[in-house]
């Protein structure tokens, strides 16, 4: 054992004098090529463009104007373009510059690449850090196979308001899991080695606390003190600093009266002094040029405010390359600023290897084997059967028989490029796998019938601009396919025809792709009015309704709660949807997804979470008005369906939580324990949850606050005892000081299988 030691302890400090030996060479390399750069070649480097075809009504000088600048030494790197033969063009340019320093392309990989998988949101219900970590580990395998070796994901911004169109690419309202998510995402995009050809850099997003959108309006204000950003929101972004993340994007909302483009305390005080960041900072697109319209100055201004605040690239407004030279001329800018944005672009460039070999990613056909292929097509599959949340199962109607009656009926049951989700561009998208056809596959000795059963919405003008609004911007001459073609009420006859004969309806309903997404916020979030319609003729018929809802934000579902027998809430699953939905269906696969967002009773909540504060006049979550204390009038605080709420096709049953002790110092440590059983009669996956709550403290704390979960699977009647140690640590918060303190007294350990059934011990901490 010693001699194993050893060995150990002699290859850790092997590694790190390597690491600190590469340090060194990258050091000398970046400075001597610096000294030779001109002040507008290293400006150039702080300039990230699009693809040429991102922009509105494009035209070839979009193109020629790019390609100059590439020319001219004036780009540092490039988003958008996936095709390997563009990418290597665009390099092969850049290496015959007068320094052959070589460019970065990024792109918006979310949830897979051209392999979709679940969308973020989803993939978060899973409460399954290894698959969430695999997720970003195939993505990485598929976009860097076409030549991309920068990723702008994860997007971990806290979202606490259902109105915003971009909770669909996040993990929810929870800081605690959204960290172990970030870690999970960085961990799996970059992996153990930069400098390989299958990992890539992340560009963690938003930062910072775009997700607290005023009126879950995109791009709108937010109003936060710092105590409450940063024991609410930044703890994501936090994480992912330490674990390694390269880039992070500045978000495009304000924060204390500066938009986080230009915030210093965000981008240096926060980000780079208190958690130790050495990566760089690329700005969102436009975002630089968007300070103008906050009101803090023309063009010139807004890029030395970004400048000095800490940003090292301008992503799409081209405003550092148009005015830092002069600012530079005038003495409003330093070559210290300049140098030091550039030294973090080339830095970044060369942990990805790319000045030992700016070609290592474009290798001639690996990406027509690395995509959409069997391996990745299985994955999505898998982690998709895991990404689904059982909302209702009146009566045990599901698992469904295959040997059953079925109508599927819907406008969601048989479009296969409505399973993708927002933020998803796979040119594979019409191959992806309907819930019709994945229910067809399933079923043996059955029959299934299907229609189209109700428009998505009422409004043709509000449908037509959702569907096609972006091809509309971006191609405005090609032509779009009719909606609305046959009159409403033909289609919820039809529909209502096959569930007269059929002994289950399997009801396939939801939101677009892109109804949710960026540019996205609803202030309606009810079920559309179309498709609840179709509901209500369907419940008329008197037979068993199983709701698959496609969606990509938590939806009011209080009509549908009351009156479908069962809820399948299922996101959007991407590339293996029907196959993965009707494995769930049919019992093949146990559902075993917990919620990650609350789902309000009323949008009049928003916003709505699980670990708000109390109030000096408290009233139960679930108790009717009383007059006086902070409620409504007409309708209970609490919301439909509870953070971490999840119903398996099994029974769990809880022991009550215990600890090892009832005292703790402030360097000690205590395990809570409970013991689960699982009471069915089937194999079932159950995620174990531990809250805690600061009884007294000097700044007002949480009612309740994740810190904790364990997924088990157990077998019928096997039982499993999980434990969670405690530390100071995981009680720690920022005080009204801002400093992150653990403080003498109780706590309540809360252990249960969501936010609101839970058992309680009392920790005492000194």
């Amino acid at each position: 054992m010693k001699r194993l030691y050893f060995s150990a302890a002699l290859l850790g400090f092997a590694m790190s004098m390597s690491a600190q030996s590469s340090k060194v060479e990258m050091d000398r390399f970046i400075t001597d090529l610096m000294v030779k750069m001109s002040l507008e070649e290293k400006i150039g480097q702080l300039n990230l463009a699009s693809n040429w075809t991102y922009v509105t009504n494009a035209t070839l000088s979009e193109e020629d104007k790019a390609i100059q600048q590439l020319k001219d030494g004036q780009m540092g790197a490039f988003y958008g373009f996936t095709n390997q033969e563009m990418i290597r063009q665009l390099q092969e340019i850049a290496m015959k510059g007068k320094h052959k320093i070589p460019l970065m392309f990024g792109n918006d990989v979310i949830h897979g690449f051209e392999t979709t998988y679940p969308i973020p949101l989803a993939i978060s219900t899973t409460w399954n850090m290894d698959l969430v970590e695999e997720s970003a580990r195939m993505a990485a395998r598929e976009a860097t196979s076409v030549g991309i070796n920068w990723v702008f994901s994860p997007m971990v911004d806290i979202c606490r308001d259902a109105r915003w169109g971009r909770i669909s690419e996040g993990g929810g309202e929870d800081p605690y899991l959204g960290g172990e998510i970030a870690k999970a995402y960085t961990r799996g995009y970059q992996g153990d080695d930069l400098s390989a050809d299958n990992t890539a850099m992340v560009c963690v997003k938003h930062y910072a606390l775009y997700g607290g959108a005023e009126a879950g309006r995109d791009y709108n204000s937010v109003f936060l003190s710092r105590q409450e950003a940063l024991n609410g929101y930044m703890n994501p972004y936090k994480q992912a600093a330490k674990e390694g993340a390269g880039s992070y994007m500045s978000s495009f909302n304000e924060f204390e009266g500066v938009p986080a483009t230009a915030n210093h305390y965000l981008l240096t005080e926060v980000l780079r002094d208190q958690w130790g960041f050495d990566g760089f900072v690329v700005s969102d697109a436009t975002a630089v040029n968007e300070i103008v319209a906050h009101g803090l100055g023309d063009q010139q201004e807004v890029s030395r405010r970004a400048l000095q605040a800490g940003l090292d690239m301008d992503m799409g407004s081209n405003a550092f390359v148009s005015t830092l030279k002069k600012s530079v001329e005038e003495g409003k800018v330093s070559m210290v600023d300049i140098d030091l944005a550039c030294r973090r672009i080339l830095e970044a460039k060369w942990k990805l290897g790319l000045f030992q070999d700016p070609y290592k990613y474009i290798v001639p056909d690996r990406d027509k084997k690395e995509i959409f292929n069997k391996e990745q097509l299985e994955f999505a599959r898998r982690i998709a059967q895991e990404s689904q949340v059982l909302l209702k199962n009146d009566n045990n109607i599901l698992p469904l028989k295959k040997d059953a009656k079925i109508a599927v009926v819907g406008p969601f049951a048989n479009v296969a490029s409505e399973m993708q989700g927002a933020w998803s561009m796979s040119k594979h998208a019409n191959q992806f796998v309907t819930i019709l056809q994945g229910i067809k596959e399933a079923v043996k000795g059955g029959t299934v019938t299907t229609c189209e059963g109700s428009w998505v919405l009422n409004d043709k003008n509000l449908e037509e601009s959702v569907r096609y609004g972006l091809m509309k911007m971006f191609a405005p001459n090609m032509p779009t396919p009719p909606i609305h073609t046959t009159p409403q009420e033909d289609l919820i006859a039809e529909a209502v025809k096959l569930a007269k004969e059929a002994d289950v309806v399997v009801a396939c309903v939801g939101e677009l792709n892109n109804m949710t997404g960026e540019g996205a916020s609803r202030v309606d979030i009810t079920m559309p009015d179309a498709q609840q319609d179709m509901l209500k003729a369907l419940k008329a018929t008197g037979k068993p309704i199983v709701v698959v809802l496609t969606t990509g934000r938590p939806l009011v579902l209080n009509w549908e709660k009351e009156n479908v027998d069962a809820i399948l809430n299922t996101w959007a699953l991407g590339a293996e949807a029907g196959h993965a939905i009707a494995d769930v269906l049919f019992g093949d696969v146990n559902p075993s997804g917990k919620l990650t967002t609350s789902f309000p009773r009323h949008v009049g909540q928003l916003p709505l979470y699980y670990n708000h504060k109390n109030t000096g006049r408290p009233h139960p979550d679930y108790e009717p008005y009383r007059k006086f204390v902070s409620t409504y009038m007409d309708v209970v605080n609490g919301p439909l369906f509870p953070f971490g709420y999840g119903l398996s096709y099994t029974t769990f049953e809880y022991s009550d939580v215990k600890l090892s002790a009832n005292q703790m110092n402030q360097d000690g440590k205590v395990t809570a324990s409970v013991t689960v059983k699982n009471t069915g009669s089937r194999q079932g996956k159950e995620t174990v949850q531990l809250y805690i709550h600061d009884v007294y403290s000097t700044s007002t704390r949480p009612v309740k606050e994740l810190k904790g979960f364990r997924k088990i699977d157990l077998q019928p009647g096997e039982s499993k005892t999980v434990e969670f140690e405690l530390t100071a640590d995981d009680l720690k918060y920022y005080d009204h000081d801002l400093n992150f303190v653990c403080e003498p007294g109780d706590y309540e350990i809360m252990v249960g299988p969501d936010c609101e059934k839970l058992s309680k011990a009392v920790l005492n901490v000194k």
